[in-house]
C-alpha cells in the first residue's frame, strides 16, 4: 500500500506559477510511475501530467505541455509538478497518483491516489 499526500495549492493569480508536490509514505522502489491528474467543476477526471520513476520519461496533456513541468526526487519519494503560466481553465483539483505497472496517461492504471490539493486561478 503507498500513501500519497499533496500540498502546494491554493488561490493564485492568473499567470502565476506554483508548485505541487506529493510525497509517497514508503519507499518507490516499486512504483513504475507517477502521475497527476486534475478535475474542474462539473469535468471528468483528466490526465496532466506522468513521470516513469525510474527512466524519468515524461509525458504532458497538450494543454499543460510548454506550461507544466513534472519532475521526481527518488531520495524523498516526491514527485513535483511546477506550474507556469496559469489560467482560470487550469483551475481544478490536483490528484497525485502512482501506477506500480508501467507509465500511462490513463487514469484507470493508477492503482494509488492522494487525496488532492485544490488550485483555483483568479484573473
Amino acid at each position: 500500500q503507498v500513501q500519497l499526500v499533496e500540498s502546494g495549492g491554493g488561490l493564485v493569480q492568473a499567470g502565476g506559477s506554483p508548485r505541487l508536490s506529493c510525497r509517497a509514505s514508503r519507499r518507490t522502489f516499486s512504483i513504475a510511475a507517477m502521475g497527476w491528474f486534475r478535475q474542474g467543476p462539473g469535468k471528468e477526471r483528466e490526465f496532466v501530467s506522468a513521470i516513469g520513476w525510474r527512466s524519468g520519461t515524461t509525458y504532458y496533456a497538450d494543454s499543460v505541455k510548454g506550461r507544466f513541468t513534472i519532475s521526481r526526487d527518488n531520495a524523498k519519494n516526491t514527485v513535483y509538478l511546477q506550474m507556469n503560466s496559469l489560467n482560470p481553465e487550469d483551475s481544478a483539483v490536483y490528484y497525485c497518483a502512482a501506477d506500480p505497472e508501467r507509465l500511462s496517461r490513463a487514469t484507470a492504471a493508477y492503482d494509488y491516489w492522494g487525496q488532492g490539493t485544490q488550485v483555483t486561478v483568479s484573473l
